[in-house]
């Protein structure tokens, strides 16, 4: 039963979506599906590694009713302060690779965009009320979107977070 709801959540209905928006069933597989594969496996991974870590290191979920009681500083957090949203625009760039859908890239960047606009206006915001100067430093240290480049004392360089 299990498997039935899975492969209808996860292949059924997004193939659904895909043919309603005119993308149809891939080209032969090739380079460029590999790389698509890759990609979307990869922001899955780190996606899912956030949960886990605002679990285990946060005390809590990403879900807004159970927000982190402590400040998620370390795991793929130590190196962007949004890995969460890097992981799903990557799996969704992905997935347009994938398909070589330009409608599928435009809704990743859509999504990346709109990630950026929360994160300013009301995430930041909010962290920086709730955990005030260890979060402040945190943002000092570690870049929004790309990491920093490191210096030999493991501190982050300068740079635009």
């Amino acid at each position: 039963m299990q498997a039935l709801f899975i492969g209808v959540l996860l292949l059924f209905v997004p193939a659904r979506l895909l043919s309603s928006v005119g993308v149809g069933a891939p080209p032969p597989f090739g380079v460029v599906q590999g790389i698509g594969v890759a990609l979307t496996v990869a922001g899955v991974v780190l996606a899912l590694s956030c949960v886990l870590t605002f679990v285990r290191i946060g005390k809590g979920t990403p879900a807004p009713f159970d927000p982190p009681r402590r400040l998620v500083n370390r795991g793929p957090y130590s190196f962007l302060r949004n890995p969460m949203y890097v992981g799903a625009g990557a799996a969704l760039a992905g997935a347009a690779l994938y398909y070589r859908s330009l409608p599928l890239f435009a809704y990743a960047a859509a999504f990346m965009l709109a990630a950026h606009l929360f994160v300013v206006a009301y995430e930041e915001p909010v962290l920086r009320a709730k955990f005030g100067d260890d979060y402040a430093a945190y943002c000092r240290r570690v870049a929004r979107w790309l990491p920093h480049a490191r210096a030999s004392t493991g501190k982050a360089e300068g740079g635009a977070a």
